[in-house]
């Protein structure tokens, strides 16, 4: 268990040394709206032969921070007891939205110090779903790497869930919510 936290820790530092590098000096998170910046996502159901390209959002330009990302393969919908299906990565950890980004165009406002607390989910070359509408995948650039998006929203961890299943990240500061398998906010039920 130690030993996996170690190389985990050692990827975090990895990738925002990274990121640091790749860095621009402009500070304006302002949304393009030229389709020929889209960068698209690859999806794949749960039988990798499948594969379909998704449309993505536009693309985004500005400092995204130092944060800890981390990529994911895998996003997958899970049933969570009083707050209905909410989408995971491929660790089982819960994924969210921020109602301060925007949708469409897809626009991230988390930078910076952000996000070392709600690290962007970021995508190398293509995602599998499960249970996940993989025609609302996207994604949106951050600094020469894609965030993935869910219904047009940038989607992140949080930092305080260490283990699959956790949400404690839910209704934070009452912008951040689990994110549903369409993309839309995740509400407690009944």
């Amino acid at each position: 268990m130690i030993p996996q936290r170690i190389v985990l820790a050692s990827v975090a530092g990895l990738v925002s040394a990274f990121l640091l590098a790749a860095c621009s000096s402009s500070n304006n998170n302002a949304s393009s709206t030229n389709p020929g910046n889209a960068a698209p996502v690859a999806t794949a159901a749960s039988d990798p032969a499948t594969s379909a390209p998704t449309t993505s959002a536009p693309a985004d330009s500005g400092n995204s921070g130092s944060g800890h990302m981390a990529t994911t393969t895998m996003l997958m919908a899970k049933a969570v007891k009083g707050m209905g299906t909410v989408v995971t990565d491929d660790k089982g950890l819960t994924l969210y939205r921020s109602d301060k980004d925007q949708a469409h165009p897809s626009k991230w406002t988390c930078a910076g110090e952000c996000t070392k607390t709600w690290m962007p989910v970021l995508v190398q070359d293509s995602v599998r779903t499960m249970g996940v509408e993989k025609s609302l995948l996207g994604t949106v650039h951050r600094n020469g790497m894609k965030q993935v998006t869910l219904g047009g929203w940038p989607l992140y961890r949080y930092m305080g869930d260490t283990k699959a299943g956790q949400m404690n990240g839910q209704g934070k500061g009452r912008q951040w919510y689990a994110v549903t398998s369409t993309g839309q906010k995740s509400a407690m039920t009944g």
